[in-house]
């Protein structure tokens, strides 16, 4: 039989953790870490004769959501048990949303194209089983349960696994801007499952989907997805037929292995919630929740390079975080050259803060003084040799500048008076150099410039002492 060519459909469904401080339906604290089966309540553990009561800034962040991912927002939503058994599901039912979600129809925009976003809504998460290979048992914490989620459901809009990657990028970006989750895959307050089938190459139909779970990374994701495009095309080349379930990515051994039958949405027998009212919101509440959204990203990034004359690859760099951005905007509104305090933001803040495992906002170093050691190189007081110096002070014990500079003699020479000995002890002792120079090699002059740094111990101004020298050697 001649193989076809075949081509991967992909939609991803993506839980987000929202920034709450308590849970979706009960009063019960959303703080990660916090000791097994602790963080629980009658209501989230599904006790007889307990009622559920919505939190309302659950909906501001749904709605916020929705918005931002250019959705249409639903001025009447309503919440759905989703029934199913499982040990950590405490009410054997999921308190979630079937027909009347939050936000519908939307879309964002990636690197290469818009990718459609069929649905946002907003459900309760389940509870964590805790498998125990030396006691042969499963535990279960019902900490998480109750959890508030915001499920974000792409269309079958996706057609390749950097597609996908990018799609998960710039959504995890958007959510993190908007402030109502720290999206941190390790704790499990983003996390994805991705749905994939394969069509033959030129046809518009969808062929039979697979759902893969258990990635706890992007490049998971992107792993999971290129092993499953590759199984099912041997599989269909072989003459076998894909068969509709959920399987399970193991990073260990880079593949899927079957975990059950796909469910369809009758086999959960969804019902109106009967505990919950339906949930009307008015135009007029939603233009307001509107006026929160903070700038996006990609729209942020364009404003960088207009505004502050950087180029398009440092302003993405600089939007890439929330935080990132907001502390390179308040550097630059306290003075100096954008183009310089982008370079030190980039090269000397990110490296220390990546060393430290701490965000732009926890920086040691405040805007405000990365913005003035920027200032103080640019006029000549210290060298940008010795700016890194001091920059590494500055992150070690959050002083200023001044202080450091103060403290450690570091200001800069550029006075030709005191240079004067340096140059001529440095030009006794390199007369290959000076003979180099002479005899046409112009390179030869940034060698001498760097002798005579090394003889101020780097506190001569370059500028100067190139200068200076060319005028000895004349």
């Amino acid at each position: 039989m001649s193989k076809l060519n075949y081509e991967p459909v992909i939609g991803l469904e993506v839980h987000v953790q929202l920034k709450t401080e308590s849970k979706v339906f009960c009063g019960c604290s959303t703080k990660f870490g916090a000791p097994q089966n602790t963080n629980v309540c009658p209501v989230c553990l599904g006790l007889p004769g307990s009622l559920p009561v919505l939190n309302k800034k659950t909906v501001e962040f749904a709605v916020l959501a929705g918005l931002s991912l250019n959705c249409k927002v639903s001025n009447y939503c309503k919440f759905d048990r989703k029934n199913y058994y499982y040990p950590d599901l405490p009410k054997n039912y999921q308190i979630s949303q079937y027909d009347k979600p939050f936000a519908e129809n939307g879309w964002i925009e990636t690197v290469s194209r818009k990718i459609k976003i069929k649905r946002v809504h907003l459900e309760e998460d389940a509870g964590k089983l805790i498998h125990s290979e030396n006691e042969k048992a499963s535990f279960v914490d019902f900490n998480r349960t109750g959890m508030p989620l915001l499920e974000i459901v792409s269309e079958p809009d996706i057609f390749s696994p950097d597609e996908a990657q990018d799609y998960l990028t710039v959504l995890k970006q958007i959510i993190q801007y908007l402030g109502i989750s720290d999206c941190n895959m390790e704790e499990g307050s983003l996390r994805c499952d991705a749905n994939i089938s394969l069509r033959p190459k030129g046809t518009t139909g969808l062929g039979v989907k697979t759902e893969i779970k258990n990635m706890n990374s992007f490049k998971g994701v992107h792993k999971a997805l290129c092993h499953e495009i590759e199984r099912q095309t041997r599989a269909l080349e072989e003459g076998k037929r894909i068969v509709q379930e959920t399987r399970l990515w193991d990073p260990d051994t880079l593949t899927t292995h079957s975990m059950r039958s796909k469910e369809e949405a009758h086999d959960y027998r969804y019902f109106p919630e009967p505990d919950l009212v339906p949930v009307e919101l008015s135009d007029e509440w939603i233009s307001g929740i509107k006026k929160q959204l903070p700038e996006i990203p990609k729209e942020r990034a364009k404003r960088f390079v207009l505004q502050y004359g950087i180029p398009e690859y440092d302003a993405g760099v600089l939007t890439n975080e929330r935080v990132l951005a907001d502390y390179y905007e308040s550097a630059v509104k306290c003075g100096g050259n954008p183009k310089l305090i982008s370079n030190w933001t980039m090269s000397e803040l990110l490296r220390e803060l990546n060393n430290a495992v701490i965000p732009a906002d926890k920086s040691p170093v405040s805007s405000k003084n990365l913005s003035s050691l920027v200032q103080l190189i640019e006029g000549g007081t210290i060298s940008g040799k010795i700016g890194k110096d001091v920059f590494a002070e500055m992150f070690k014990t959050g002083k200023s500048p001044e202080e450091i500079i103060k403290e450690k003699g570091l200001i800069q020479i550029n006075d030709t008076g005191a240079l004067d000995a340096a140059i001529e002890k440095v030009i006794e002792n390199n007369q290959k150099s000076v003979a180099d120079y002479k005899s046409g090699k112009e390179n030869a002059v940034m060698f001498l410039v760097g002798q005579v740094m090394k003889e101020t111990k780097g506190k001569a101004n370059p500028g100067v002492v190139q200068k200076m020298l060319k005028e000895k050697l004349l």
